[in-house]
């Protein structure tokens, strides 16, 4: 199998994984704190591990991560169904990661693709416990249908995190610097935290995350990369701030001013390093 067939195959399971990612997400929200919902996140965690490997793996053969989002079971009324549903979804990502092991005769993917499928058989196991627990003990489904101002300003929140955590990551897998590399992890990781307390804020006023997100800057050079990423830095920051002056929620205000803060940070660390990046006159 040559580098291209290679590419397009780890991008298939990539694509798989950042599904995985958002279903796993979206249920852990759903139904609130607890040791279950800890479990999937924790889960989900390892997925996003998942993708990075895939995503380093890919650029060194030389090629582009996808940022597609694969195969997502969002059926189910219940809380058990949805577990249902990790149970059939992480079946079908053993049987893909064997394929794909099979496929291919890179010593090196074979190992990572190895690697990755000893999580996925543990995860269909810990889905199946999760099938179980939940019948026992009734988990519920805590999301509500409020789609007020509140609810609106979580979601945008919400969109923007996804986004921007999409676009930094895709940026530190491209930049060939390694300063650039590290820091845009940094902030990638940081505004998943940022999207985790919107998704929980917005369940515990009783709305639905909805987790989606807008387009993604595809710039090809560091400093165009950090230029797009202090823009959108700069408008977040205007946003958060306008939304906190807007809410009469105390706690909300308070969440949307400690991200402003975070996101005044980021550009500021963005800034220093496009100086960095452009010579001086």
């Amino acid at each position: 199998m040559d580098k291209d067939k290679i590419i397009t195959l780890l991008n298939k399971d990539l694509e798989d994984e950042h599904g995985a990612i958002i279903q796993y997400l979206s249920h852990a929200y759903a139904i609130g704190e607890g040791e279950m919902a800890c479990e999937i996140e924790a889960i989900a965690r390892e997925e996003m591990r998942h993708l990075d490997w895939l995503a380093e793996a890919i650029v060194e053969l030389g090629g582009t991560p996808s940022l597609g989002r694969g195969k997502m079971l969002m059926e189910g009324k219940s809380v058990a169904e949805w577990m249902e549903n990790g149970v059939s979804l992480e079946e079908g990502a053993v049987a893909q990661y064997k394929e794909h092991i099979k496929l291919t005769q890179d010593p090196k993917i074979k190992r990572l693709l190895r690697r990755i499928l000893s999580d996925e058989e543990a995860h269909h196991g810990q889905f199946e416990h999760f099938v179980e627990k939940v019948r026992q003990e009734g988990t519920k489904d805590l999301r509500g249908t409020r789609q007020d101002r509140m609810a609106q300003i979580l979601n945008w929140g919400i969109e923007h995190e996804y986004t921007v955590i999409l676009q930094y990551l895709l940026q530190s897998y491209m930049t060939t610097d390694e300063e650039a590399k590290k820091q845009l992890q940094d902030q990638a990781i940081n505004e998943m935290q940022h999207l985790g307390w919107l998704a929980e804020k917005m369940v515990d006023g009783g709305g639905s995350p909805r987790i989606e997100h807008t387009e993604v800057d595809r710039s090809t050079t560091t400093g165009d990369m950090l230029r797009v990423d202090i823009k959108t830095e700069q408008e977040a920051t205007v946003a958060y701030d306008r939304a906190a002056r807007e809410t009469e929620d105390s706690d909300l205000k308070k969440l949307l001013l400690r991200i402003r803060d975070h996101e005044i940070y980021h550009a500021e660390v963005f800034s220093d390093l496009l100086k960095d990046e452009e010579p001086p006159d």
